[in-house]
């Protein structure tokens, strides 16, 4: 029986994952005033020994006015910085797992209620809430109270805060930084025309659209010292007249041209009239599609549950890579099913060496 592709190495920009199974970046809107605390660390470092190639901290913001809510992490003051850096201490005493974060500005879709309390936008004068800020001053839908359209003076103090937050990211010793170009969130709303009504050099054709996305690359990318940066991009709008896929395609060949090391191929989020087709897969023949058009890895999310179907979509070269979120939530163990399935061999804990089961011998790899 051949080897299966998803428990087969890749490299990332000269970091070697151990197979193709990615732990995707998942809010958890637990923070502190931006900072981690002991929820993040049961939380991450449970994943960290799940198996996967890499754990990716969730969106974490690069101003506090960029924080999605008020419980969202940040990394933009010395004591996000600090606490962070206790977090990973821990992790990384009992687990060589690769870390990536991903750094994100809400832009419009800031200043909202946690999930599980409704999720609503709250008002700059809301004790809980802030002014939010976007390309254009357009709301996401006519219920909030329109962004404040970033002026020059307003973008250089995102690009900036973006390669400071990327330099705090290096010296905590992340291995990756993912940025956050996708769901509707800043470096979305320069790209797609719904959000994007700019007249100036970042507003109109797409070459303007993507400048201060690509310029926050390259910031992020000199900051983060050449180590491996991939994008997040949502690949359609799913919505007439806004992002296509082909203009996501350009966008993608971009990226690689200025260094990206992967591209993490999502759709949708940037407005409330998208209209998806939600199934298992349903996003992967967007990253198919990115696949066609760039040398770097790529990889597919999106309803991603079964053993078979993540292989297929590695085996088959439709992506490179697959990332797990609300599947490796609910099955923290998922990469150890996988193998065990398959017929591949996973990387455990010393500790849980013993829990092997009979019936698949050969499974756990030791040191």
């Amino acid at each position: 029986m051949s080897k299966p592709k998803l428990f087969t190495p890749i490299e990332i920009k000269g970091l070697t994952l151990a197979n193709r199974i990615v732990i995707a970046p998942m809010c958890q809107y637990s923070a502190e005033e931006g900072n981690m605390n002991e929820w993040h660390l049961i939380h991450l470092g449970k994943l960290s020994l799940s198996g996967a190639a890499l754990l990716t901290i969730e969106a974490t913001a690069v101003l506090p006015e960029g924080r999605i809510t008020y419980g969202d992490l940040g990394l933009y003051s010395d004591q996000n910085y600090a606490a962070m850096s206790l977090t990973l201490e821990s992790i990384r005493r009992w687990s060589d797992m690769p870390i990536a974060i991903q750094l994100s500005h809400a832009g419009r879709k800031a200043s909202t209620e946690v999930p599980w309390k409704g999720g609503g936008q709250f008002a700059p004068t809301d004790g809980l809430g802030w002014q939010t800020y976007g390309p254009s001053a357009i709301s996401y839908n006519a219920d909030q109270q329109p962004p404040v359209a970033l002026d020059k003076e307003r973008l250089k103090r995102v690009r900036d805060a973006f390669g400071t937050a990327a330099a705090r990211a290096d010296k905590l010793g992340i291995d990756i930084v993912q940025l956050h170009a996708a769901h509707g969130y800043l470096l979305h709303q320069f790209l797609s025309p719904l959000a994007n009504q700019r007249t100036d050099e970042y507003g109109g054709s797409l070459e303007n659209r993507m400048r201060f996305p690509l310029e926050v690359f390259d910031t992020v990318s000199a900051a983060f010292r050449e180590k491996p940066v991939s994008v997040r991009i949502s690949a359609t709008d799913w919505v007439q007249g806004g992002l296509t896929l082909e203009e996501s395609l350009v966008f993608a060949q971009e990226l690689e041209k200025h260094g990206a090391g992967a591209i993490h191929v999502s759709s949708g989020g940037l407005h409330p009239a998208q209209k998806i087709a939600v199934g298992p897969s349903y996003q992967v023949p967007l990253a198919r599609e990115v696949r066609k058009v760039v040398h770097v890895p790529v990889v597919a999310v999106g309803l991603i549950t079964g053993y078979d179907q993540a292989e297929a979509i590695v085996g088959t070269g439709d992506a490179d890579m697959v990332a797990l979120a609300r599947t490796i939530l609910f099955d923290p163990n998922w990469p150890w099913h996988a193998a065990a399935e398959l017929g591949g061999k996973i990387r455990v804990p010393n500790q849980y060496l013993r829990s092997q089961p009979n019936r698949y011998r050969g499974l756990f790899e030791t040191e």
